[in-house]
């Protein structure tokens, strides 16, 4: 098990049966990450051989990068916020045309200790695109800003997981 996905509390073997499903697939997947940074994309490349299946990721946590870079539509943002469902879908949509991707996997949220835009910490919107389908999921996770991230990519890397193991 890689040490990141160690610190991260993920199941042994999570990381390398995402890779490997992919791989076997034949297909590819990019993140658009905000409260977490960049963690999912780092979880993957942690396994040897991801370069094969991990075509990038962006990190927007600044709002402003959710639509210069991953194409967030600006007035979703004015309207809503950042921390948003639909901004979480826009984010897995962006990030899986942007890098020409089979899936997309786009994460926003609070870790706080602070709300923001009127959202409270604990609050993650985890949205998935792929072959012509987006859906999204909402988790609220109790404690601190790392047990907040952590659950965030663990979420995420189980929604894309449950979605490669579907017919």
């Amino acid at each position: 098990m890689s040490p990141l996905a160690d610190v991260l509390g993920m199941r042994a073997g999570t990381l390398e049966a995402v890779v490997a499903a992919l791989k076997a697939r034949k297909e590819t997947v990019a993140t658009a990450e905000s409260l977490t940074a960049g963690l999912v994309c780092a979880a993957l490349t942690s396994v040897p051989g991801a370069s094969a299946v991990v075509r990038g990721g962006f990190v927007v946590y600044a709002t402003d990068l959710k639509w210069g870079l991953a194409g967030v539509d600006p007035e979703l943002l004015a309207a809503r916020g950042a921390v948003d469902p639909d901004v979480a879908v826009q984010l897995a949509t962006g990030a899986r045309d942007r890098c020409g991707a089979t899936w997309g996997l786009g994460l926003t949220g609070v870790a706080g200790p602070d709300p923001q835009d009127g959202v409270g910490p604990g609050t993650v919107h985890i949205g998935i695109a792929g072959y012509g389908s987006v859906n999204v999921s909402t988790i609220t996770v109790a404690g601190d800003r790392h047990a907040v991230r952590s659950a965030a990519v663990r979420a995420a890397l189980d929604l894309l997981s449950s979605r490669l193991d579907a017919p």
